[in-house]
């Protein structure tokens, strides 16, 4: 878009401050509504990235929430089997010494914390890791507790992009950790199992030791899913703020749009002074065509 005033209109308009204004006006309203086309149109575009980027978001929080499903399951299936166990055979007390004997076979690390799994049903204990801040833990226990979606919104006015990439790297060390410090205990389970299970190996040790891993094995799902859950949850954090800023963006957008749409008006009106002072039918019809286009603005935005 770009506005030029004829040489002779120039020539003839006042040699004072005024006629600075007349002949200047429309260039600068023309200049502005230019830039703030621009800015809606770049508002926009931010819009339509981060609603792609909640789409994508979204997808992984559905991967977390069907691998959260899973160890869910898995652990179900470990305590109705240990239910059906103890409803159909007589299950002895775990034989300690027999599983003692067993580990004592091992060079491999993690056995005490097996056998405190076996004996206590104990989860060994990962080593500390990063821990999430604050206000995204304020917004997380909201999530998990059903609140209202306009107390999470309210709650992640006060979180940035930043802290919740902090915080799923938080989440997601805590998980590796755990499996890091469960993969020995469990290499260790099956070492015994496979000991227990040779022939003539005692069947009321094997039938303890079957039950009291199931038990271990119940807990160990149960606190995978839990952090799971909590990878889910920031997902889910992330993409309700990426929702959020799309949706500002959006705003934003309309309302640059209408700004771009006062200063058209401005160049409109700017030019129509001019015509009113040259009469000049040429600048007249100008504004004219721009009073029907700001009033098929006005009735689209109005009616659509």
């Amino acid at each position: 878009m770009k506005t030029k005033i004829p040489d002779n209109l120039k020539a003839e308009l006042p040699q004072n401050t005024w006629g600075k204004v007349l002949g200047t006006t429309p260039i600068i309203m023309t200049v502005i509504a230019t830039l703030l086309a621009g800015i809606a149109s770049s508002e926009m575009t931010h819009a339509q990235y981060d609603r792609s980027l909640a789409a994508q978001l979204q997808s992984k929080a559905g991967d977390q929430w069907s691998y959260f499903q899973a160890k869910k399951l898995r652990g179900a299936l470990q305590q109705n089997t240990l239910e059906l166990l103890q409803a159909t055979l007589p299950v002895p007390p775990l034989n300690s010494a027999e599983v003692t004997a067993a580990l004592t076979t091992l060079k491999a690390p993690a056995i005490a914390a097996t056998l405190a799994a076996l004996e206590k049903t104990e989860l060994p204990t990962a080593p500390p890791g990063p821990v999430i801040a604050p206000n995204v833990q304020t917004a997380l226990d909201a999530l998990a507790a059903a609140r209202p979606e306009t107390d999470v919104a309210d709650l992640l006015t006060k979180v940035t992009e930043d802290d919740l990439s902090a915080a799923m790297s938080a989440a997601k060390a805590q998980a590796l950790a755990f499996d890091g410090v469960i993969k020995p205990v469990t290499a260790n389970l099956d070492h015994v199992e496979k000991l227990l299970t040779k022939p003539g190996a005692d069947r009321a040790t094997l039938q303890g030791f079957t039950a009291a891993r199931l038990r271990f094995g119940t807990a160990r799902y149960d606190n995978e899913a839990r952090l799971n859950q909590v990878v889910g949850n920031v997902f889910e954090l992330q993409v309700r703020k990426s929702n959020a800023s799309a949706e500002r963006h959006h705003k934003r957008s309309a309302r640059f749009f209408y700004g771009m749409l006062a200063a058209q008006m401005g160049v409109v009106i700017s030019t129509f002074a001019l015509a009113a002072r040259q009469k000049s039918l040429l600048w007249s019809l100008a504004a004219a065509a721009g009073l029907i286009a700001v009033s098929f603005s006005g009735w689209v935005f109005l009616r659509m």
